[in-house]
């Protein structure tokens, strides 16, 4: 059985001390909505560092690499053209092509690499549909807890001592 519980805090101290405290009680389906940023909660929740920025570094020397590859292929060997006395691997020249394939492709992943990571394009969560969650972008902090196995009375139980205002279950 699976158990989706929301429990509503009234400010962001009392929700990273919540979250604290489910993490240490051996709570791992933990999530939080807030209407700003808390920068805390990403240690309280034990939240794994995102491997996007390596992923689009990647992808962005990769692509400058095989563009300017394919400048020089072009300009040495395959339409090898002398024009101004210059060498035919005149590297500045392939510069600023190389630097802009980067910065594409980077952006490219970093667009692909968000959408996969968050798993979108999946447009709704049941935690969306639960009284009162509209509040989460305005004054709201919630705690989403969804642990498989447990009851959802025993995770009320378990959450009350954290001291929410509100513990609500949410229909999935």
């Amino acid at each position: 059985m699976s158990g989706l519980l929301l429990a509503e805090f009234r400010d962001p101290e009392t929700l990273v001390a919540a979250a604290r405290r489910a993490r240490q009680a051996g709570l791992r389906g933990l999530d939080a909505h807030t209407p700003f940023s808390v920068p805390e909660l990403a240690e309280a929740l034990a939240l794994p560092r995102p491997r996007l920025r390596p992923v689009m570094l990647g992808a962005g020397l990769a692509a400058a690499a095989l563009v300017y590859a394919l400048c020089w292929y072009s300009a040495v060997i395959g339409y090898p053209l002398n024009l101004g006395g210059r060498p035919l691997n005149s590297w500045p020249t392939f510069l600023v092509l190389s630097f802009e394939g980067g910065v594409l492709a980077a952006s490219v992943a970093g667009f692909l690499g968000f959408f996969l990571g968050t798993g979108l394009p999946r447009l709704h969560h049941p935690v969306f549909a639960a009284r009162g969650f509209a509040r989460a972008s305005q004054d709201g902090f919630f705690l989403a807890v969804d642990e498989p196995g447990l009851e959802p009375a025993r995770l009320a139980a378990l959450l009350d001592g954290l001291g929410p205002l509100s513990v609500r279950a949410v229909e999935p």
